[in-house]
């Protein structure tokens, strides 16, 4: 895409709905034109249970939602031609029962927000405290005024835990007033007014599936009081979930309870004689526990547990906990940008939802949507690795931990996927939830072996910038070994005047270009791999030979092997054609003819949406940055000028059908001095899901996207850098930014990073000194003692962006010109 089309709308949102708050998303007129839109923007989750945004009524909807991590079901793929090795077993994300609905009747009329007359109007999800609130005003049929106030916490502290609190006040007149407190197992979302859902059009492989058959059996359920238990086991996965929901009502109304509970449906109905100006309020305490193999009996013992503590505590105490857990969280996580408030609520709301998928994800991994809905089937994928734990890493390692801790309990699996693809080591699945690959299309799935080397990049960049070594020795060291081994039997050797390690036929990031030789970012990212590997094993044996012993009986490790992966590492064949002067994208890339994305329809976008993969395939055009990654990933094993030309000569081939792409181009657009350029992408980022910009949104948040956010911020922006494990900063202010504030952490210790146009100024705030560069000078910065580097310049300026085909005015090696073209049938036009 070009930086002509690659752009946001002038006005992102519609600020007289949602007007600019820096702390709150806001809505002040209720609108049914997109409720998928709204019901991801207003979600509430930890990491490991999340609430999509639907009303509490339970009318209305996209999809109701509520989704626990992990919890899926599984099917046999049913290939239509099949073959050895081929993925076996689907998996997706379950829906699981909804706890959200709490439906309110006055006068035996109920609030259906679609037909009711409202006065008054106001939702908003908190960032500081991680409440959504909800404000309105009822004028009744019978008109009656009728004021409604709720919210509804998913718990940061209490992992299991949901609350919701609401309150009803009759302003005017004596009325009666009913509350039904539902617990509702749905299939898929489905519910009583299912014809009221809206329903997507259309081909789209970027959502779930839906499963025909029923997904949860129905296992114990009881009431007990104001309490209601459901149980369930996943039919095929045999995994199994329970929700517990319990009641207080608080009011000076007379009340009458009415209970039922059934399989799939708990009812705490609640019927007062509501005196004018009395107030009703009712909190519903909810509880959701999972497990791949925990009788449901447990499971509801388990809920009943966390109930019982917080009654114990009171409800009061749970909001306190959770807004002190946020104070800690901005205080390690938030990045500032004080002139503008409207970017301002943009960033938070991209944190915030970063704390929303990782926070108490704590052994299971991260979904591509988080728990903010099903699409990609609420599998993990690479995404993770790069784009999310660089952000938890730097501001929560603890989290970056627990996520990479994650892939080390795949391991089994992963040696055994490696078997069956006849390699040694490990091979990790490309997209999953219980381990085994789910990705039924090998040539943009199983292919894209980058994603080992992707993990344990992740793995290096965690332990160099938290010197926690001792996670390496406790077993995440073997994530390096194997698969560092995989590497050198899956690569191969050539022996010319000079040898070169190979390896082909895989898929790099771009998954418009598929089963390639020697692809750039594979490569470059094996060979880290496999240095890191030696690197790693060595780091052990010096500080922890204990360990270091048991990890080479465990892994029957030969120290011969570091010897052939720092061979194969030096010896890794780097695609560069003299020709055009850029490093191609693949052995083969430039044998094709360029896509011609200026003349492509807009409504032949995205292209996976209008054209075969075999289509695509043929041409020199991008799904997702893939070179440009490298570069930024890999930034020092690239010359300046290296990056200048490979960047202007991929920009314009990348068409931006991958959220994942933007924030990359960002981040080396302002390395080599496109300085607007990398503004409008980091825009672009910025309000992928605030402003829907790809149209999926409703399926759930792109996680990957807003974490590469806060990579746009802090290294593409703020120039920070870790290559080698040495902390260090080449600033790139905007032109039009007076000022951006950061914090991340170093081996331990807390830094905020403040950036104006005339300096860099690092404080510690808490922690020992810590060791940095400026753009090649040394400074030291201790607690008390501040460091300021005034700046000349923010670096290089580059006016406008690379030029689109570009390609197209290259010859090859071979002297044949590069064309610019786009698919069409013979005597038709496109368009």
């Amino acid at each position: 895409m070009t930086a002509r089309e690659y752009s946001v709308p002038l006005m992102p949102l519609d600020r007289d709905r949602f007007p600019a708050d820096p702390w709150k998303l806001v809505d002040r007129i209720y609108n049914e034109d997109n409720l998928g839109l709204s019901e991801t923007l207003f979600a509430v989750g930890n990491g490991y249970l999340g609430m999509r945004g639907n009303h509490s009524e339970g009318r209305a909807n996209h999809m109701h939602g509520t989704f626990i991590n992990g919890v899926h079901e599984t099917w046999q793929i049913r290939h239509a031609e099949q073959a050895f090795g081929f993925a076996e077993t689907g998996q997706t994300i379950v829906n699981v029962p909804d706890a959200k609905v709490i439906r309110l009747y006055v006068d035996d009329e109920p609030l259906a927000l679609d037909v009711a007359e409202l006065l008054e109007y106001r939702r908003e999800l908190d960032f500081a405290d991680g409440l959504l609130r909800r404000e309105l005003r009822w004028l009744t049929p019978s008109g009656k005024h009728v004021t409604v106030k709720s919210d509804r916490m998913v718990s940061f502290n209490e992992r299991h835990l949901a609350v919701m609190r609401f309150e009803v006040t009759v302003e005017d007149a004596d009325a009666p007033v009913v509350i039904s407190s539902q617990v509702i197992n749905r299939q898929d979302g489905e519910d009583e007014y299912g014809s009221r859902r809206q329903k997507a059009k259309g081909f789209d492989p970027r959502k779930a599936e839906t499963i025909g058959e029923r997904v949860l059996q129905p296992e114990q359920f009881w009431q007990d009081g104001d309490r209601s238990a459901l149980s369930y086991r996943v039919t095929q996965s045999r995994m199994t979930v329970a929700v517990m929901a319990d009641h207080i009502v608080e009011t000076e109304n007379e009340v009458v309870r009415r209970h039922s509970v059934q399989a799939d449906r708990a009812k705490n109905v609640f019927r007062f004689q509501a005196k004018a100006g009395v107030p009703i309020r009712l909190t519903k305490i909810v509880s959701y526990h999972s497990s791949r193999g925990v009788p449901p009996h447990e499971l509801i013992d388990r809920c009943e547990r966390t109930i019982d503590r917080v009654a114990g505590e009171g409800v009061a105490r749970q909001y306190e906990k959770q807004r002190e857990w946020f104070d800690g969280f901005w205080s390690r996580s938030d990045v500032e940008i004080p002139h503008d408030p409207e970017l301002q609520q943009a960033v938070r709301w991209n944190l915030f939802q970063l704390a929303q998928a990782t926070s108490r994800a704590d052994g299971l991994g991260v979904a591509a949507k988080g728990v903010t809905g099903s699409g990609y089937s609420g599998h993990y994928f690479w995404d993770t690795e790069i784009y999310v734990i660089p952000f938890l890493t730097y501001t929560n390692p603890q989290f970056a931990r627990n996520a990479i801790s994650m892939r080390e309990g795949m391991l089994p699996a992963a040696r055994e996927r490696a078997r069956q693809l006849s390699e040694a080591g490990a091979l990790f699945p490309w997209r999953t939830i219980n381990g085994e690959e789910a990705s039924a299309y090998y040539a943009a799935g199983t292919a894209q072996y980058h994603i080992n080397a992707d993990i344990t990049f992740a793995l290096a960049k965690y332990v160099r910038a938290t010197g926690d070594v001792d996670f390496l020795a406790r077993g995440a060291v073997d994530i390096a070994v194997e698969t560092a081994r995989l590497w050198t039997t899956l690569g191969f050797w050539r022996h010319n005047a000079q040898d070169t390690f190979h390896i082909h036929g895989v898929t790099g990031p771009d998954e418009y270009t598929t089963v390639v030789n020697d692809n750039l970012f594979t490569n470059t990212m094996a060979r880290f791999n496999l240095r890191y590997a030696v690197e790693s094993v060595r780091l052990i044996e010096k500080q922890y030979p204990q360990a270091f012993a048991r990890m080479v009986d465990r892994l029957g490790l030969d120290m011969y092997e570091l010897v052939e992966w720092e061979r194969a590492a030096d010896a890794m064949a780097i695609p560069y054609d003299e020709a055009v002067g850029i490093h191609p994208q693949d052995q083969h890339f430039l044998e094709r003819e360029v896509w011609d994305l200026a003349a492509t329809p807009e409504d032949k976008k995205p292209l996976l949406l209008h054209y075969h993969p075999l289509v695509i395939y043929r041409f020199q055009v991008l799904k997702q940055a893939d070179v440009v990654l490298a570069l930024f990933l890999h930034g020092d094993e690239f010359t300046e000028a290296e990056k200048r030309a490979d960047f202007d000569y991929y920009d314009p081939l990348t068409t931006g059908d991958s959220t994942l792409s933007a924030v990359v181009q960002s981040i080396v657009a302002a390395e080599i001095g496109y300085r607007d350029l990398a503004l409008r992408y980091f825009e672009h980022a910025l309000y992928v899901d605030l402003a829907d910009l790809h149209a999926n949104t409703a399926d759930g948040v792109h996680v990957a996207s807003v974490g590469g956010v806060w990579s746009a911020l802090v290294y593409g922006f703020g120039g920070m850098r870790d290559f080698g494990g040495a902390l260090s900063f080449d600033p790139r202010l905007p032109s039009s930014w007076p000022e951006l504030r950061f914090r991340v952490a170093w081996h331990g210790t807390r830094l905020l990073v403040t950036l104006t146009r005339q300096a860099l100024h690092v404080e510690v705030v808490d922690g020992a000194a810590v060791d940095f560069t400026v753009r090649g000078e040394s400074f030291t910065v201790a607690a008390g003692s501040p460091v300021t580097v005034p700046l000349g310049d923010q670096g290089p300026f580059l006016p406008g962006g690379p030029i689109a085909n570009r390609g197209a005015e290259n010859r090859r090696e071979d002297g044949t010109l590069i064309t610019a073209s786009i698919p069409t049938l013979p005597g038709f036009a496109l368009g």
